[in-house]
């Protein structure tokens, strides 16, 4: 008797987290997704790579509607240094080398 007690219970909290979370998913308060299963090619902006020079300056490779594009950012702003269109050499992206 006491077993059964027990997974009634269980059922009845993992019945109210869905409920919860139906509502939540509803209101558009939680969005559910695996990354990595969306196809990247319906993506305008695609970030490929941060390298950190110090704690504030830092270059950012961003692909935007597949030009590759170096951009340098500081606390004074951000500067694109070369907007050249890239050919990456990959189907996914990255960059080769």
């Amino acid at each position: 008797m006491e077993d059964i007690q027990q997974a009634v219970i269980v059922m009845g909290v993992l019945a109210a987290f869905g409920i919860a979370l139906y509502v939540l998913r509803n209101r558009g308060m939680v969005t559910f997704g695996v990354k990595g299963l969306r196809a990247a090619e319906g993506r305008k902006l695609q970030a490929i790579e941060r390298l950190p020079l110090t704690a504030q300056h830092s270059l950012h490779l961003v692909k935007v509607s597949g030009r590759v594009m170096l951009i340098a950012v500081s606390p004074g702003g951000c500067s694109v240094l070369d907007g050249a269109a890239w050919n990456t050499g990959r189907e996914d992206g990255s960059v080769a080398g």
